[in-house]
Parts: structure tokens; sequence; C-alpha cells
């Protein structure tokens, strides 16, 4: 399989062969990454990356629209539509939230495994999106499961565009920043670090302690903060639990609370509106 030539990893048949702890299965449900048991003694755990259903859909469509906080801290309105570079993408849920919000989106993930999750589900996605049809008139050669699918959700037209809008790179982000010249600068620069759990929810536990022990604590996030802000155009938007400390122990201009989470923004220039 092309993944598993890409990424350099043994391709297996059973489960008994892997011979490891943790493994990527691919099914008729796109690529997961699998932890037999994690660390905490819970396991088998699965992680895949889905923008179509479960919480992330919930969030486009409830999440409060460019007045939530994660909105509010990029300066997205309505007359400013930012090109925004997440540099700690992981799975890719806040960038797709902001391209849901009108905002171009590059991913940049640096973890190969993550990016390959993340890659897959950017791919399902643009499978699943549909062109701007309104639901009483979806075409006959759409499928039927894709039909019915659609016609429960009155917004999931805007799929195609929300895709559209985003993209990706497998790169680590301070050799990105470095490599940028001045025409290509984003507008707002994205950092959400891994950090210690911060969610109560049980299934959010479990998928974190499965990516903590892939990628870690991001120790070196602090390192991304000096050349963000020299290359960002308009902010550098760092997200944090609500109690930790300042990234790299550096103040920002202000911040943005929500019950579990704050975003630290460093203003650089005045937004255009």
């Amino acid at each position: 399989m092309a993944i598993a030539t890409k990424l350099g990893i043994d391709l297996v048949a059973q489960i008994e062969q892997v011979p490891g702890e943790r493994y990527l299965e691919f099914s008729d449900r796109g690529l997961a990454l699998v932890s037999i048991q994690t660390s905490a003694g819970m396991g088998p755990q699965y992680v895949s990356c889905d923008f179509v259903t479960g919480a992330v859909r919930h969030r486009r469509l409830f999440g409060g629209g460019i007045k939530q906080p994660l909105g509010r801290a990029v300066g997205l309105s309505s007359s400013f539509k930012p090109l925004i570079a997440d540099l700690t993408a992981g799975l890719g849920r806040d960038g797709f939230v902001l391209a849901s919000l009108g905002a171009e989106v590059l991913l940049v993930e640096r973890n190969t495994v993550v990016a390959a999750l993340l890659s897959d589900g950017l791919k399902r996605l643009r499978e699943y999106a549909i062109e701007e049809v309104i639901p009483d008139q979806i075409p006959d050669q759409i499928p039927d499961e894709i039909k019915d699918q659609t016609q429960g959700d009155s917004q999931d037209h805007l799929l195609k565009s929300i895709s559209d809008r985003l993209s990706m790179l497998t790169v680590d982000g301070k050799d990105w920043l470095q490599s940028l010249s001045d025409q290509n600068r984003p507008d707002v620069i994205y950092l959400d670090p891994m950090f210690p759990q911060r969610s109560k929810s049980a299934k959010v536990k479990k998928e974190m302690a499965v990516f903590q022990e892939l990628v870690g604590n991001d120790d070196d996030a602090g390192d991304l903060l000096a050349p963000a802000l020299r290359t960002a155009r308009y902010r550098v938007v760092v997200k944090r639990p609500r109690r930790a400390p300042f990234l790299a122990g550096v103040k920002p201009g202000f911040s943005i609370e929500g019950k579990t989470t704050r975003f630290d923004i460093y203003p650089l220039k005045k937004i255009p509106h």
C-alpha cells in the first residue's frame, strides 16, 4: 500500500503480525491510528480524522459563527477573511472550523503519522463534499446514501467550499517559516501545541493519551513563537489551557478566555475592516 511505503512502515494482513503497540489500520472507514494498549491501561483505542460527522460537524453547525472565541481570536469578520497558517495542525479540527467561517487555512503538521491521518480526513471530506446544491434539488446521479445524509443537514452542501479553503503540508513549522518569501506571508499564524489533557470528555482523554504517546507534549513549541511573530502580517494566536503559562513566557497583547481554554493574541498590525 502506498501509505506504508511513504511512511516506511511494514504492511501486514493480520493484527497478530503487528510488531509494536500501535499500528495504522486502513478500512472502508478510512485511516485510523490504533493503540493496542495505552500507558494509561486503556486499549485498544482508535484515532482518525473526521471532518464530516461527530463533534467537528456539531462545531461547524452550532459553534457560534465568527463571534465564537476562536473566530474573534484570529480577527475574523464579514470583511476580513484571513489566510491562516496553523503550524501545529494535528487532526485539523480548529483549522476546519476556521475554514468553515470563511478563512483560507494552511494546515502544517510535522509528524508523518498524524499528517497521514489528516491527509486521509481531507481526502474523505472532499469525496463527501457536494457542490452548492439545495437539499430538495439533489441531482439523481448522487448516490442515495449521500442524498440521505445531505437531506438531513441543509448546510452539507457548503462542505465543498470549505474543503476548497483547506490545504496541508507535511513539514516542521520552523522550517516552513524559514522558507517563506515576503509576499507569501500568512495574515495570521495559529499555534495550538500539545499540552497535558484539558478535556473532561472520556473520549477526548483516550484520544489524547494515544496522541501524546505518539508525538509527546510539543516541548519545543516555544521555539515557534519568535519566528511566527517575525512572519505573520497581522497577528499570532496561541491556544492554551485556561490556566497554563504563556508560551515561551512571552506575554500577549490580550487574551480571550473560555471555560477550559485561552487564546493569547499577539497583535502585530491593525486588521483591515
